[in-house]
């Protein structure tokens, strides 16, 4: 990151109060100076934390319900248990939920149950609520009204007159439409479609353009666990900087980091659980590119001695070492909705405190693996390899 905040010739912009000094490379300008960042981060009682942009704000539960698991692969979905899980991970203070128009029912799910929501609980119920979306369109024309006819799919099927969070993934680079596309969510924002912008799995040297493009991102969405930890060797610092915040998935792997995966051996076949699911077979890919097998389990134990530690499950301390990590405002646990659920562990989060000699051990083991962002480049490089 020092040559990115290196010493040039300098001009500068205002982005929402801030004063931002930028360099010329090339054809890209790089941030290099900022003022003392305004924004201000309420928290309660650990468990909320508020993602703001100027104006822009919007309060989340750390702990984010994942839903990608509903778009097949995990299990057959059943649309009233599903419903029915969703509004018990509410009713137990997990009230954030995170999906996308390519999750296949996550957003019709979400509608159905807001709708519950609004027929069984009272007001300041339905007031607690968050439902994030991401919008995954192909990389073609960003017309005004081709965003705004996609972004009222969601609306409609969320059952929402605006969506708390739309976070905009983009697959091409080389295509500069995700600007075009961004100002014109920044349109339907301004209109009262859409609360608050975010991106998803945007790389650090983009994330730095959009922001100099004084578009009010409030949150990246990317890949960070105990084993990928690339978001925190430039991400973050861009983060802290501008005041974009990060939410985070993968952080249990698939439940990889889980006591279901301690003490096995993979390379014997049939000795260990089965990689049965589409998480379970992209983050085992995730390991083997880290250190394989033989230091993961090192890394299991290492948690589960932590987790006995403080009587909790190892899924719990992994998610936790995350949130502490810098920038980072929720992590995402995926929920198989009606398959099975995991409220004690995650409302568990919330009082676990690590100490020194916790964080110290995660630290030694981690840095034992490979340098994932040598090998697989920055956040979201995963998503665009030719």
């Amino acid at each position: 990151m020092g040559e990115l905040f290196g010493c040039y010739s300098f001009s500068s912009f205002t982005f929402n109060s801030l004063k931002l000094k930028t360099r010329r490379v090339g054809k890209l300008r790089k941030i290099v100076f900022l003022k003392q960042l305004g924004c201000v981060f309420n928290e309660d009682n650990n468990r909320k934390i508020g993602v703001k942009k100027g104006k822009d704000s919007l309060d989340i539960c750390r702990v984010v319900n994942g839903m990608w698991q509903t778009s097949g692969g995990w299990g057959r979905i059943e649309r009233d248990k599903a419903v029915d899980a969703i509004l018990q991970y509410a009713d137990a203070g997990l009230a954030t939920f995170d999906m996308a128009d390519i999750y296949g029912p996550a957003e019709d799910l979400y509608g159905i149950f807001i709708n519950r929501v609004r027929r069984e609980r009272p007001p300041e119920f339905l007031e607690q609520i968050r439902g994030l979306t991401k919008w995954v369109p192909p990389p073609v024309k960003m017309t005004s009204s081709y965003v705004r006819e996609s972004i009222n799919v969601s609306r409609k099927r969320m059952d929402v007159s605006s969506l708390d969070m739309l976070q905009f993934h983009w697959w091409d680079y080389s295509n500069p439409g995700y600007l075009d596309a961004l100002k014109h969510l920044t349109d339907l924002k301004e209109e009262g479609k859409i609360k608050t912008v975010a991106l998803t799995n945007f790389d650090t040297e983009r994330l730095q353009i959009i922001v100099e493009n004084e578009i009010p991102i409030v949150s990246n969405q990317v890949q960070h666990s105990i084993v990928d930890m690339r978001p925190q060797q430039k991400m973050a610092e861009l983060c802290q900087l501008t005041g974009v915040k990060l939410i985070t998935y993968g952080t249990v792997m698939g439940g990889l980091l889980s006591e279901k995966f301690l003490d096995t051996n993979l390379a014997i076949p049939f000795a260990g659980p089965p990689l049965n699911t589409p998480s379970l077979q992209k983050y085992k890919r995730m390991v083997d590119a880290w250190g394989g097998w033989g230091q993961f389990q090192v890394l299991l134990r290492t948690l589960k001695k932590i987790a006995s530690k403080h009587g909790v499950s190892i899924p719990t301390v992994a998610v936790k070492y995350i949130l502490d990590q810098p920038a980072v405002a929720g992590s995402m646990i995926g929920v198989r909705l009606g398959l099975s659920e995991h409220i004690n562990d995650a409302n568990a989060i919330f009082s676990l405190v690590l100490d020194e000699e916790d964080v110290n051990s995660i630290q030694e083991v981690s840095r034992k693996g490979k340098d994932l962002l040598k090998v697989i480049g920055d956040c979201g490089d995963e998503y665009r390899r030719i």
